[in-house]
């Protein structure tokens, strides 16, 4: 007689919104979603699908000086949900993929595990939301800078150990969300498009390997254009790595003023006059440089516009040629390429393949911006003001870090999913341990061949 056949068991996927135009408020996508089809969240889970909440603990001290935020509103003294418990409830949404949206956390405030552990009691959707708009979203940014001197060095370039300054990636994200009613039918009629589109303005440090800020603006110029937000957050001994968007002479000065330094691509069309031409060493000819200037940027440029104040040194790098595909006809996310990237800096005295190597890992970015929204359900925006937008960001970053301080491991897509997987009870801690001992071995290795 056949041995009797267990089914395996299936990790659930964070589930997507319905959009559904004129939902009212925080709770509208999960409304409109439940209204549309049979939620994911709507599936019970038990205790026995959260585990490793103890992992959460090293965190909760440096939540607790939140908890007391805004109670000074609550004269009758009866508030239940506390700013340290949202964001603890948070993490716990991101860690675990079993909780796949908004309304999946109230029916976990029911567990008692994740009452003691957490320290909250049943929570509502309205307690929820409302928290989300109520509690001040910067306080959480004294919690990040305290955690993040706790994160470890990761990064493996050691060509890059002699820059002194902290290299700093720098780019933008877009999410969208639906706006609420009142706003909804003023929007459709600007953009027509349902959908509220906010930019996550994120510094992402190499040698760690975490975004240590991300500051949420909607998607509009003005104060709220990358180039503008960045010139108000520049901080000193830092390298800021910036793709063509954020070329821009008065940004520049800022920088340096700061006493910061910048790695820039600039455009294809970019005019400037050469003033002096540097010798290639091998190792730059072999890393593809073509080219080592000294320049003078923008004299051609008519009108009163603010020109670099400091020496500015243009590399020229091979690169693969394209055509515009265009972001607007669904294939290209850029402009055409002629083949050679054009990188501008600040730093006279750092040879140019090490330039073009610090370019090189503006891509890694990139990659996190797909870590963040894809594994960490950051693409499903659980609260849609500002404010709360801001919450699940910094409650995110809070996540990257536990993970960098847990493993000392870049947060790989592998890592994240075995940690995944100890939360939702389908590993052992065991299993974890001996994973992470299996990515030591890995890394070691391969520093020892570097």
């Amino acid at each position: 007689m056949p041995a009797k056949q267990t089914k395996p068991k299936i990790v659930p996927k964070r589930g997507k919104p319905v959009v559904t135009p004129g939902t009212p408020d925080d709770l509208s996508v999960d409304q409109a979603q439940q209204e549309a089809t049979t939620d994911a969240s709507d599936r019970k889970f038990k205790s026995k699908d959260i585990q490793g909440l103890k992992y959460l603990d090293m965190i909760a001290p440096l939540l607790e000086r939140l908890h007391d935020d805004q109670c000074e509103r609550d004269k009758a003294g009866n508030r239940d949900l506390h700013y340290d418990q949202l964001c603890m409830l948070v993490l716990l949404y991101l860690f675990n993929p079993a909780i796949t949206a908004l309304r999946s956390i109230p029916q976990a405030t029911e567990l008692a595990k994740v009452k003691k552990r957490l320290g909250c009691g049943r929570t509502s959707l309205g307690s929820l939301s409302e928290a989300s708009r109520v509690f001040d979203a910067d306080r959480l940014k004294e919690v990040i800078a305290e955690l993040g001197q706790h994160a470890q060095s990761v990064h493996g370039q050691k060509s890059l150990h002699g820059i002194n300054q902290t290299i700093t990636l720098v780019d933008g994200s877009l999410v969208s969300c639906l706006p609420r009613l009142i706003d909804a039918s003023i929007f459709k009629g600007q953009s027509n498009s349902h959908l509220v589109k906010w930019r996550l303005h994120t510094h992402f440090e190499v040698d760690r390997y975490v975004p240590t800020r991300i500051d949420v603006t909607p998607d509009a110029g003005g104060q709220h254009d990358e180039r503008s937000v960045l010139e108000q957050t520049i901080q000193r001994d830092r390298l800021y790595v910036m793709d063509r968007g954020y070329a821009k002479f008065s940004l520049f000065n800022k920088i340096v003023q700061a006493k910061s330094s910048y790695v820039c691509r600039v455009r294809d069309n970019s005019v400037y006059d050469v003033l002096e031409q540097r010798v290639l060493s091998e190792k730059a000819v072999a890393a593809g440089v073509l080219s080592d200037e000294i320049v003078d940027l923008g004299r051609h440029q008519g009108g009163n516009r603010e020109r670099p104040g400091h020496p500015v040194r243009l590399i020229c790098v091979r690169c693969s040629a394209h055509t515009s595909r265009g972001k607007y006809h669904g294939t290209s996310t850029g402009p055409s390429s002629d083949g050679i990237l054009r990188i501008v800096t600040n730093m006279l005295d750092v040879p140019a393949e090490i330039i073009a190597l610090i370019y090189s890992q503006r891509w890694i970015i990139e990659i996190f911006f797909r870590f963040f929204k894809q594994l960490m359900g950051c693409s499903h925006l659980i609260f849609h003001s500002q404010n709360g937008i801001e919450i699940q960001c910094y409650c995110a970053l809070i996540a990257c870090l536990l993970i960098n301080i847990w493993t000392g491991r870049k947060p790989t897509k592998r890592t994240f999913e075995m940690i995944s997987y100890y939360f939702m009870g389908l590993a052992s801690e065991e299993e974890l341990i001996a994973h992470l001992e299996k990515l030591k071995r890995h890394y070691d290795a391969t520093a020892t061949n570097q």
